[in-house]
């Protein structure tokens, strides 16, 4: 069901349940806040609360509220939102603990979330076991304590689902314009993708940034991502956590690899959500969104009056998806023109003091770099710390930063190279100015490339493939696993079941060489239970008696590899289907060489996700070696997609390993599949 939250969250009235020192607290922020619709505390006893008359009982209240924040002790918080749901108001943060958050503790927590939600209705409630949220563009705040931040008239919201989290981030004084700060407690009844869907659809929020420590509903999360697309406003994330959810009862190598910090960071890049690993990343990327929205490309041009600072910057895209193209020769005239003959003229750019105070000459210089073909411009500048030195002499870098941006129409960050150099003032002075300022050159670095991945997004064509119920485990021999891949167009090798007693008339009746391969082992080759190359029934018949399994699997021997590949998938109840494709073989665990995909993808996401590999020169024909055929291994992920949509409600885990890739051919030598059945 959706819920209207825009009377909840944007309220012209707010009542206040209880009297202890959070409920004045919320009274207090909201009058400091200047805003300027009643206030109604709500005690039994008490005639006022926050210096404000307090009524007995909510139904004692002049009308329903549109915002109602809980202050009282979960038994209370129960009976609060009935009456609240009764008389229409608009919604409620509800403050207190104890509900299924804490089932472990108290015993009774799930029937009491039960009957808050039976009691809420369909009047939307925020928590429980949480702190509430802050709209500084009206001043509104059910907020139970101090906040660092102030009115603003547009800004970027934020989400948490800790409360402390939410507190620390409206302390920054990075210049970042906070529209709403939002926390998602246990979500009961709303969730995090609901809440960030209606803080979305305020005109006057530009961004979301997420602290996510579960992303819950994945169906709601991808249309919160859908609507983010829609209204143009990008989704920055936070992601906490690392589970073994997705590792339980593993078989495969897959599992391993995946987990659910690999499912995460699959989905949030599927569905176009940019993860970040710091909060000062995800601060100082929210404040590039803000301020100039996702990057056209990833060619940037670094400024600085000091060769330390170029090599600074040169060194940080290291690694990072962020290009500092060559000068063109309309550029490094123009510069030359400004600079004169002393500068060596190159991307990062020492321009040296020379022209240091000269706003016209600083400007003429800073255009000329923005003028060529890049994305954004950085300006390395620190400024001195006031109380004990004077800034003044930095003034012509905004002056000369504003103007450069006006005349060439570019977007131009000022970078301090360490954050501590760049107060809260002069980051408001140089957003006055046109520009973006952003606070140490690792975070910047984060920023741009974050930036620029957005601004080459492309969206999926399908929905997420959103797996079943988890069942009993039941593991299919490798000769069913092939054979179920077989019929959606795996490419398995020819090959022969037997019994020790069958198997030199088996070995008789195939090509040389062979494969003897025991069964009954999870992992063949480390149990010694594969044998490679068998030239004679002799050498067969021995191999069998080495292994003294129960059967054999008997296969033709695949020559001419040119690379061995991992396709797996595993079942991620918190993400989806989570696709990994690896360096297979001996070295899966070696090289840990993996990309990993939400189920489905595409051909273009299957050869991206190939090319992103540190195997993927030997895929391609390494030093003159032939290269592998790429439709083939593509066709190999399809059979395996194919076999896991067909199968959505009970597959559990596929793995073809290794996949040999041959100029012509990828063939899965061994796989494995895991489904949720009843034995």
């Amino acid at each position: 069901m959706t819920r209207d939250l825009s009377r909840l969250i944007r309220p012209r009235s707010i009542a206040v349940v209880g009297g202890g020192v959070w409920c004045a607290s919320v009274i207090e922020q909201c009058r400091r806040m200047g805003f300027d619709g009643p206030i109604w505390p709500v005690h039994p006893k008490r005639a006022e609360v926050g210096g404000l008359h307090a009524y007995s009982a909510v139904d004692d209240l002049p009308k329903a509220p549109d915002a109602t924040f809980i202050g009282v002790n979960r038994g209370a918080t129960i009976d609060t939102v009935a009456s609240l749901a009764a008389m229409g108001a608009g919604g409620a943060v509800c403050f207190a603990s104890g509900f299924r958050e804490a089932q472990a503790e108290t015993g009774d927590g799930d029937a009491l979330q039960d009957q808050l939600l039976q009691a809420a209705g369909a009047m939307p409630i925020i928590g429980p076991n949480c702190y509430g949220f802050i709209n500084y563009l009206d001043g509104a705040l059910l907020w139970p304590d101090q906040h660092g931040g102030q009115r603003c008239e547009r800004g970027v919201a934020l989400i948490t689902q800790s409360s402390n989290i939410a507190i620390n981030l409206t302390m920054q004084a990075r210049g970042l314009p906070l529209a709403y700060v939002a926390t998602a407690g246990n979500q009961a009844q709303t969730g995090l993708a609901e809440i960030g869907t209606a803080l979305l659809e305020d005109s006057r929020v530009t961004a979301l940034g997420l602290h996510i420590e579960g992303v819950g509903d994945l169906r709601a999360f991808e249309a919160l991502t859908d609507r983010a697309r829609a209204l143009g406003k990008p989704i920055v994330a936070l992601k906490a956590g690392k589970s073994e959810q997705a590792r339980a009862a593993a078989v495969s190598h897959t599992a391993s690899l995946a987990g659910s910090d690999a499912g995460a960071r699959a989905l949030l890049a599927r569905l176009g959500v940019a993860q970040v690993a710091t909060l000062p990343a995800l601060v100082e990327t929210l404040k590039l969104l803000h301020l100039a929205g996702p990057l056209e490309s990833d060619r940037v041009i670094s400024m600085s009056c000091s060769g330390g600072e170029a090599s600074l910057m040169a060194d940080a895209a290291v690694g990072r998806g962020v290009i500092y193209p060559p000068l063109d020769a309309e550029q490094r005239s123009a510069l030359r023109a400004a600079l004169g003959p002393m500068v060596a003229l190159a991307n990062p750019l020492d321009y040296h003091t020379f022209i240091w105070d000269d706003v016209p000459r600083m400007t003429e210089a800073f255009s000329a770099a923005l003028s060529g073909d890049i994305a954004l411009g950085c300006l390395v500048v620190d400024y001195p710390r006031t109380d004990r030195c004077s800034d003044a002499a930095w003034d012509c870098t905004i002056a000369a930063g504003g103007a450069a941006v006006r005349a060439s129409g570019k977007p131009l960050a000022i970078v301090a190279s360490l954050p501590e150099n760049l107060s809260e003032r002069m980051a408001q002075r140089i957003i006055e100015a046109g520009m973006i300022p952003l606070l140490g050159i690792d975070e910047a670095m984060t920023a741009i490339e974050t930036a620029a991945r957005l601004g080459r997004y492309r969206a999926p064509s399908a929905p997420i493939l959103v797996p079943g119920p988890e069942g009993e485990a039941r593991v299919l021999s490798e000769a069913e696993s092939k054979a179920a891949l077989a019929a959606h167009g795996a490419d398995v090798p020819q090959s022969m079941r037997a019994l020790a007693a069958d198997l030199e008339r088996a070995a008789h009746s195939m090509a040389l060489p062979l494969v003897l391969k025991g069964e009954g082992f999870a992992h063949k080759t480390e149990a010694g239970a594969v044998a490679l190359n068998l030239a004679s029934s002799e050498a067969v018949i021995d191999a069998a008696e080495r292994m003294s399994a129960p059967a054999y699997l008997l296969e033709e021997m695949i020559t001419g590899g040119v690379a061995e590949l991992l396709i797996g998938v595993v079942r991620d109840p918190a993400h989806g289907f989570v696709l990994t494709l690896a360096a297979g073989g001996v070295l899966t665990e070696i090289l840990q060489d993996s990309a990993s995909l939400i189920l489905p993808v595409s051909e273009a996401d299957i050869t991206d996700a190939i090319d992103s590999l540190r195997i993927a020169p030997l895929l391609a024909g390494y030093r003159g070696q032939p290269a592998a055929s790429r439709a083939a291994i593509v066709a190999a992920v399809r059979a395996v997609q194919d076999y896991v949509k067909e199968n959505a409600s009970r597959v559990q885990e596929v793995e073809i390993n290794p996949l040999i890739c041959t100029p012509t051919r990828a063939v899965a030598a061994d796989a494995l599949i895991r489904t949720g059945d009843k034995p």
